[in-house]
Parts: structure tokens; sequence; C-alpha cells
């Protein structure tokens, strides 16, 4: 009976997120917020920027509040789109899902559609860090 419970519980919670997000900033006990975390958190390094052939490739560590623990772009330099992406660590399908959606994106709807996307209470996540590290890049 507990596990039926659970299931139906964890099916609710999910289908609430997934059909009307809203409800959680209604919700101020909840555990995710979709609400813009207060302040950036800018410890993230880059540790590698170079252009060749056109391609601009950086390499950087983002902050040690989310999963990932690198994160590898390669920018075209010429028209701004991101040309690849790759995180290592983290949540690999999320990863590899938002890597798919933004190859060929320009840099500055990137940072746009990214900036101060949250994950649970730590102030950042790593779709924010990916947007950090591309808006600070000149």
């Amino acid at each position: 009976m507990e596990r039926r419970d659970f299931i139906i519980k964890s099916g609710l919670a999910a289908a609430a997120v997934a059909v009307a997000p809203k409800t959680l900033l209604a919700n101020e006990s909840a555990e995710y917020s979709l609400a813009v975390p207060q302040g950036a958190v800018t410890d993230y390094k880059v540790t590698k920027d170079e252009t060749k052939n056109g391609v601009r490739t950086v390499v950087a560590t983002p902050s040690a509040k989310v999963c990932s623990k690198q994160i590898d772009i390669e920018i075209d330099a010429k028209t701004k789109t991101i040309t690849s992406c790759k995180f290592t660590g983290g949540c690999p399908g999320n990863a590899i899902g938002l890597c798919s959606l933004i190859k060929g994106m320009k840099v500055s709807d990137v940072v746009t559609k990214l900036k101060g996307t949250p994950c649970a209470k730590r102030g950042t996540s790593c779709p924010d860090q990916l947007a950090m590290i591309l808006s600070s890049l000149k």
C-alpha cells in the first residue's frame, strides 16, 4: 500500500511540474523553484580560449555548486554560433539534450535563454553556468 501511494504522489508531482510549472512559484516551501536566483554564482573558470581555423574553442570549469565538472564549447568565430557543446559530469541526459538544443544557436540567444536557470537551491545550474561563461567571452 505504501509503495502505491508513493508512486501516485510521485506521478502527480511530476505531472504538476510538467503541466503547470508556475505553481512552484506560488509554493515557497517547494524544494524546487523556477524563480531566478538572487545574485549570480560566478566562480567558474575559463581554462582555455583559443581560435584556430575560424573555430573558437572554449574549455571551462563551472562552479563547484553544480554537478558538471567541465564544459567544452566550440563557436564559429565568424557567425558566433555554437557548433559543439559537451558537459563532463552532471546529468548525462540533460547535458546531451541541452547541447543538442543549443547547437546552431547564436551565443547571445543562448545567454538570453539560459541565464538565471535555477537548480534546486544552488543559486545556479549547469545551463546558468554555460550562459555566464558564454557571456564572459569577448
